[in-house]
């Protein structure tokens, strides 16, 4: 058995996928198994290679897995907690990037700056197992009865600092409107409430609020039939990138440099303002480099994005 560890949400597992497929290939007689949270397991029946997934949130414990782990892969982090949860199953083999404190030195030094996609591809060439960081594309999901060619605004994330102010999103609405975009709005339970916000401030129907009405399945479909997205640095944003579907995505105050789309994929934009020297955010209000972002520059990242769709069916004619 091979036993990959990736205990974190959406965008962390889109952003593994090439690593998950990678080791796929690398033992193919091997059952692969992911440790990840059980309401994952829609979105790794999409990633296709993984057998099963061994229900798992955070780091707090890893149930001992049936059958003897021949390797243990970390995915989810440096150590030393990750590398000990392993550790715990007693692989034949671990794995994972040096850690000292957890006494492992053998794999490749971790590198803050490095993209999420290239960091686990390049762990396990460390091992000698070939990966490919553009192979993230989705398998597309069952239909399932969610709309087609809607655009998808998705005003709300698990951190405070990387959301856009809900009245841009209400201007960016009612100015994707008027151009004929079907807009409708996604968020989970807890942010329907801003949801709900921008679809009055934006003159949209309470129909057009999913937030808190798709599961992760339906939500990937949405996303894989949408004409576009606009969206902050969140799980949205990687299933747009898995699914080719056009998005603009904000950021801000990480770089894209680390959670970006692909920047040979121009169907997708990133939006930063930049490594500049904020004030230090006490966390009231929206963070300076989110403020930073008007909405005429995303309307231009919409032009762009909708521009290289329509490249791409020229050439394809």
């Amino acid at each position: 058995m091979i036993l990959a560890l990736r205990a974190l949400g959406v965008g962390d597992l889109a952003t593994a996928v090439p690593a998950l497929r990678a080791l796929r290939v690398a033992y193919p007689d091997q059952q692969l198994v992911l440790a990840a949270p059980a309401w994952l397991r829609p979105l790794v029946e999409l990633v296709g290679g993984v057998d099963r997934v061994l229900p798992t949130a955070g780091l707090d414990r890893l149930d001992r897995p049936a059958g003897r782990v021949e390797v243990a892969v970390n995915l989810h982090g440096r150590g030393p907690r990750s590398h000990r949860l392993l550790a715990a199953v007693r692989p034949g083999r671990l794995l994972a990037f040096a850690n000292a404190e957890a006494s492992h030195v053998d794999g490749p030094d971790w590198d803050d700056d490095e993209h999420e996609v290239s960091r686990w591809c390049r762990l396990l060439r460390g091992y000698g197992i070939a990966a490919d960081p553009t192979d993230l594309d989705l398998r597309r999901p069952a239909p399932s009865g969610a709309a087609g060619g809607v655009t998808v605004l998705h005003p709300g994330s698990k951190e405070p600092a990387k959301r856009w102010p809900p009245g841009r999103y209400a201007t960016l609405a009612r100015e994707l409107t008027g151009r004929g975009h079907r807009v409708v709005l996604t968020g989970s339970a807890s942010e329907r409430a801003v949801a709900a916000r921008v679809a009055y401030q934006a003159g949209l129907s309470a129909a057009a609020v999913l937030a808190g009405r798709t599961d992760l399945a339906q939500l990937a479909a949405l996303i894989a039939g949408a004409r576009l997205v606009v969206s902050g640095d969140t799980g949205v944003a990687h299933l747009a990138t898995g699914y080719r579907t056009p998005s603009v995505v904000l950021f801000g105050p990480v770089s894209p440099a680390r959670w970006g789309p692909p920047p040979e994929r121009r169907r997708h934009r990133a939006l930063w303002v930049g490594a500049r020297a904020w004030p230090t955010w006490d966390g009231v209000g929206d963070h300076p480099t989110m403020v930073a972002l008007g909405v005429d520059e995303v309307l231009a990242a919409v032009d762009e994005v909708e521009r290289a769709v329509r490249v791409d069916r020229a050439v394809a004619a």
